[in-house]
Parts: C-alpha cells; sequence; structure tokens
C-alpha cells in the first residue's frame, strides 16, 4: 500500500507556511514544515518528499542558495522545486529561478486554486513512480523465488519464469517512461517564458491577483 507523499513547505514566516498549509490541505498528503532554508536540507536527510514549496527571500541560506544544495545531493536532486517569491526583479530574476533548478516560479499573490493544481501534478507523479516500484521489487522477488521448489531444489518452470520476466520488463518500462515525462515537464516550463493570462482585482478590497501560465502557445488558452 502506497503511503501519503509528503509536501516539503520552506518558509521563515509562520503565517506563510500556515497559507500554504491551508490551501494544500485538500490534497490529503503530509505537508511538512521547515522555516529555514537549513531546516529544509536536514529533512531531505530522512525523508523522501513529492515536492518542494520554497520561499526565495530568507535570512540566511536563501531559496536560491538552498535549491543549489538540493541538487548537488544525489538523494534528493530530482525533487521538483517550486519557487515561491514576494518580490519580481524582471526576467533575469526569473530565470535565476529556473537555473538553480525550479521546475515553476510563482510570484505572490498568486491563485490557490492554481498552486494547488500545479503540486496535484508532481504528486500524482510521485505516487505513481512509488507503485511501479513497488511492483517491479515485488516482482523481482517472485522471479528469484520462483526458480526454486520447496526443497530449495532448482526448478525450470519455463512458462512462469517468462511470464514474471515480462511483467517486470512492463512494470520497468513505465518507470521508465514516468521519469522521462517529469524530465520533459521541466525541461518545457524552463523553455518557455512567463505569460500573463488574465488579470483581475476584486471589488471592494483592491487585491490583485495575477495568474502567470507557462508552456508553449498551443497550451495556452485563447
Amino acid at each position: 500500500m502506497v503511503q501519503k507523499a509528503k509536501i516539503l513547505l520552506v518558509d521563515d514566516r509562520p503565517e506563510n507556511l500556515l497559507a500554504l498549509e491551508a490551501i494544500l490541505s485538500a490534497l490529503d498528503q503530509t505537508l511538512v514544515r521547515a522555516s529555514s532554508g537549513e531546516e529544509a536540507l536536514k529533512a531531505l536527510l530522512t525523508d523522501d518528499f513529492a515536492v518542494i514549496l520554497l520561499d526565495v527571500q530568507m535570512p540566511g541560506m536563501d531559496g536560491f542558495e538552498t535549491a543549489a544544495h538540493i541538487k548537488r545531493r544525489e538523494r534528493t536532486r530530482d525533487i521538483p522545486i517550486i519557487f515561491l517569491t514576494a518580490i519580481n526583479h524582471g526576467p533575469h530574476h526569473t530565470f535565476r529561478g529556473y537555473a538553480a533548478g525550479a521546475v515553476d516560479y510563482i510570484s505572490k499573490p498568486f491563485d490557490p486554486w492554481v498552486l494547488r493544481a500545479k503540486v496535484s501534478v508532481f504528486v500524482e507523479l510521485y505516487m505513481k513512480n512509488c507503485q511501479l516500484r513497488e511492483q517491479a521489487a515485488l516482482l523481482r522477488l517472485q522471479l528469484e523465488g520462483s526458480g526454486r521448489d520447496a526443497d530449495g531444489e532448482a526448478r525450470e518452470p519455463a512458462g512462469l519464469l517468462a511470464e514474471l520476466s515480462a511483467r517486470l520488463a512492463a512494470v520497468e518500462e513505465q518507470a521508465e517512461a514516468l521519469s522521462k515525462q517529469l524530465k520533459t515537464s521541466r525541461r518545457t516550463r524552463r523553455r518557455w517564458p512567463r505569460r500573463p493570462i488574465w488579470n483581475a482585482s476584486s471589488q471592494g478590497c483592491g487585491e490583485r491577483w495575477t495568474h502567470w501560465n507557462r508552456g508553449p502557445p498551443e497550451a495556452r488558452p485563447r
């Protein structure tokens, strides 16, 4: 049985962490807090995460430096990172985020529905990958055990071995395809610049929400 995915939330402001938890609670996954880059790196030493939401502007080790440490580690280099920032210094600042290894770069204030949808995609990919890995491990065990009888003597059930080998190859192929899909998604997001889709000011309170779309022209709404 696949356990819930863990999502790492990194921000030095408790109110921001609370807001992220409120937005992502509907996904019914395990949300892990970290109030600094150092605390995030410590959490990554022992746990596996489906995605990391990382604030850019933090005292001490900022988001860019934290991401650089994450990408240098063999264990954590493939974990998707979504940068969240309240500052916007133009395309150069955004490019720095993607150069640091982020799969997305979102400016505050952001649409909570959009953020939840983005995170859910990476959670789904992570869960599917975990399921495929578990299936592959189980098939390997069955394949190894199928070569011996009850007395431990070697036997050759050619049909069974062939079936298990084929199933194992299929599962491993699916896992590889899923990994390629995730890598392709990252490259596509880095290639296309962010473009505003819509701007809407809420009546009465003056708040302004901006949703940025990233993707090839054919994927953008008309």
